[in-house]
């Protein structure tokens, strides 16, 4: 990792809100070069700071999938009472397709969780993603599926067809 992510990483970690905000939008420059700082840009979601959230949006919307190494720690922010935090753990989780699969119990526990709709449907949409490694999760998503209404009901089911496809 270079000095200058490893810079940035620092950055996002302390309290400053305007030095947050101009590490991640550093970072959001970077694209896929800002992949090192993927878990401490999802951390940083838990800023109540606009900016801040904005910038790491941006960052983490270029920054491309996880690296194998990076599944465990997205797996325990995934877990984050922040929903901001959550989401993004799961898209990443998402994102690492079948590298994600250690993580469809989390995801299981986030598609039950109505706390947070929209980390929820992003929970179903991440099981989809990781195909055939999150068949254990099928008979889940069946039952949300059939239980609910509209979007999540719909994600449920695409994420159904896409796991037995695989």
């Amino acid at each position: 990792m270079s000095d200058t992510i490893q810079r940035y990483i620092a950055e996002l970690q302390q309290t400053d809100s305007a030095r947050q905000a101009a590490a991640a939008q550093s970072l959001a420059s970077l694209a896929e070069e800002a992949q090192p700082a993927l878990v401490a840009l999802v951390q940083a979601c838990s800023s109540q700071n606009e900016a801040v959230l904005n910038w790491c949006t941006a960052a983490l919307e270029d920054v491309g999938p996880p690296e194998l190494q990076q599944i465990e720690d997205l797996a325990l922010l995934a877990q984050s009472a922040s929903s901001d935090v959550a989401y993004w753990a799961v898209t990443l989780l998402g994102r690492a397709r079948d590298q994600g699969a250690s993580a469809v119990s989390v995801l299981v526990e986030r598609l039950n969780d109505s706390s947070a709709p929209q980390v929820q449907r992003r929970a179903a949409w991440a099981l989809g993603e990781i195909g055939h490694g999150a068949s254990s999760a099928v008979a889940t998503l069946r039952t949300v599926a059939e239980g609910s209404d509209g979007p999540l009901a719909n994600q449920a089911q695409r994420a159904i067809e896409r796991i037995e496809v695989a």
